[in-house]
């Protein structure tokens, strides 16, 4: 008899999505004429540049052709879109990188769950709270995170570090030593981001402590500052300690599509139990090799017309959208009396719930009074409770109308 992963049995039998959907259908149901504002949704509602369109109809066309069809492309994905990447993401900043650094991916989704395949199961992890869902989960799917422990919502072998109203929501290094890092910057959900003085303390703990970041820059598209690093690499000495998980979805309207990418620099090492020091750029191309048969050829030159005087025009026509709405959105919050967060560099604002109500009741009660949907601060782990996210991915007009009924409410 085939045996089951037994990791995959230690999740909670109630899965944090799926309580929400369960729960908003719920409404649905007994309130079929209800008009529902979604903004708490992290998917994007612009829509893609359409010279990227154009680029990927050129591209299905090429595949009809004898002489110009593809098929198995390189699993790291085409020169023509690695270049791009280097040019006007890294050499533009002053980062020197290789093509042989960067590894195409159908989102950064994949790649922040899939990383851990190359990394021993008895790693100890650090993970800011609040902040993505995927990456305790998928170190639980590979037995590292221990036994869940729902008093408090904590897995026993996980190394939280609290992002708190006292910290404005920044990650701080840990005192002791740990193997493996998750920053996510800026950051989903509560929307804060770090200077580069404050990300240089990171990189300098993990030099120190031999420690691997492991860091999330999905979002660096939306930063403003002038002071807050796009990459880690800005700051020196990080290709000897991070990888870096870069996407194209909110970029680009790329959601449905699915194309980012991943920087894993040659001087990235990591030990065996004997102490020597193995590249994690070779090994994370041999799993590739094996695991991935490379990201779409018409999705790669997609990607690449993001590059284009028009591309870049239209992203951040896009960009400029989003950031009003979240400025907006968040002087609203603030006119009801209500703190938050982020907003700024960040699509994503974080809010504290009046009174001391649970992440789960404020749901409700805007669900049922305002008709408007929130996401549950709480679905991010259990530094989350009692505040709520929003999102500025929907359209000014709806959040305009979604907060002026949250008001009226409270």
């Amino acid at each position: 008899m085939a045996l089951v992963n037994e990791h995959f049995l230690k999740f909670p039998n109630s899965y944090f999505f799926s309580d929400m959907a369960k729960r908003i259908n719920s409404f649905r149901v007994t309130h079929p004429k209800a008009n529902l504002l979604r903004i708490g949704i992290g998917d994007v509602t612009r829509p893609m540049p359409k010279v990227c369109a154009e680029a990927m109809c050129r591209a299905a066309m090429e595949l009809t052709d004898q002489k110009t069809f593809r098929g198995y492309g390189p699993e790291q994905g085409y020169d023509f879109l690695i270049d791009a990447i280097l040019k006007h993401e890294y050499a533009s900043r002053g980062i020197s990188l290789s093509p042989s650094e960067i590894f195409i991916n159908d989102g950064a989704k994949g790649d922040t769950g899939g990383i851990v395949d190359i990394l021993r199961h008895d790693n100890n992890i650090g993970v800011a709270t609040p902040t993505y869902p995927v990456y305790i989960d998928s170190n639980v799917m590979w037995g590292r995170a221990g036994i869940y422990e729902p008093e408090n919502g904590t897995w026993s072998n996980v190394n939280y570090l609290p992002c708190t109203e006292e910290t404005d929501f920044k990650p701080r290094p840990p005192k002791e030593r740990v193997d493996i890092l998750y920053l996510c910057l800026p950051n989903n959900p509560t929307g804060t981001t770090l200077t580069k003085a404050e990300l240089k303390k990171w990189v300098d703990y993990a030099l120190k402590n031999d420690t691997l970041i492991l860091f999330d820059a999905a979002y660096e598209r939306f930063i403003q500052s002038n002071d807050v690093p796009h990459s880690i690499y800005e700051i020196r000495g990080a290709k000897k300690c991070a990888i870096e998980f870069r996407s194209f979805s909110k970029t680009a309207g790329f959601t449905g599509v699915r194309c980012g990418y991943t920087v894993i620099p040659k001087e990235l090492s990591a030990s065996t139990l004997e102490g020597e020091a193995i590249s994690l750029n070779q090994l994370w191309l041999r799993r590739q090799s094996t695991k991935f048969n490379g990201t779409s050829y018409i999705a790669q030159r997609g990607a690449e017309a993001i590059y284009t005087p028009e591309g870049i025009a239209a992203i951040n026509e896009n960009m400029n959208y989003y950031l009003q709405n979240a400025t907006s959105m968040r002087k609203a919050i603030t006119e009801m009396g209500l703190k938050s967060w982020g907003g700024e560099n960040s699509p994503y604002i974080w809010v504290k719930t009046p009174n001391g109500e649970s992440s789960w009741k404020f749901f409700e009660r805007m669900l049922y009074e305002a008709n408007v949907i929130v996401t549950p601060g709480v679905g991010f782990g259990p530094g989350g409770e009692g505040f709520v996210r929003l999102a500025a991915f929907c359209s000014q007009e709806e959040s305009h109308e979604a907060l002026k009924r949250i008001a009226s409410v409270l």
